[in-house]
């Protein structure tokens, strides 16, 4: 009787974990919006758009669209639609053209055609690079103070997130200006 008891408990306890558990999404179109109002102009204007947009409801709007539509695609498929972009930038080297899609980036040289892939890995908080078919994690977060990076010689270093740690990663990496072939 005991483990028949165990056994329900067991199914109950997991059906409501499921019942109960959310997926809150990244709220994409509302963090556009307010990235927008806080590049109007100074904060005086800044503040007049906000005031404004609170009582027309466009945050409301916005806030509603993205937990009721844009969160539900983004559970279901794994991608953010809002996220989702193509931008062209004209470097010193060439065109590239950077696509996000929301999980990573795609960089294509319209120079010469090659394409680099950088992906975020949530899992283990991880950023990494794939080309000519092979992937290297270059960049994993410690915690919100520390990164670990690749190092010219293929090794990793924690580095600390400070001007001072920048410098002292710079150091490491600037006199060999390795590149992944």
């Amino acid at each position: 009787m005991k483990k028949k008891t165990l056994s329900v408990a067991l199914i109950m306890a997991l059906a409501g974990s499921m019942m109960l558990s959310s997926c809150i999404g990244n709220f994409s179109l509302t963090k556009k919006v307010f990235e927008w109002n806080q590049n109007v102009g100074d904060k005086f204007v800044n503040e007049l758009v906000f005031i404004a947009f609170c009582i027309v409801p466009v945050y409301e709007i916005a806030a509603f669209i993205d937990a009721v539509v844009i969160n539900s695609i983004e559970f279901w498929s794994g991608t953010n639609p809002v996220v989702q972009s193509t931008k062209v930038i004209d470097g010193e080297n060439g065109r590239y053209l950077v696509e996000c899609d929301g999980k990573g980036y795609t960089i294509k040289s319209e120079t010469d055609g090659s394409i680099v892939r950088l992906d975020f890995t949530e899992e283990d908080k991880s950023w990494s690079v794939t080309a000519n078919g092979e992937t290297h994690t270059f960049m994993s977060f410690v915690d919100d103070n520390h990164v670990k990076m690749i190092t010219p010689e293929g090794n990793y270093q924690i580095v600390e997130l400070s001007q001072a740690g920048l410098y002292a990663y710079k150091s490491i990496a600037a006199p060999t200006n390795f590149a992944m072939n």
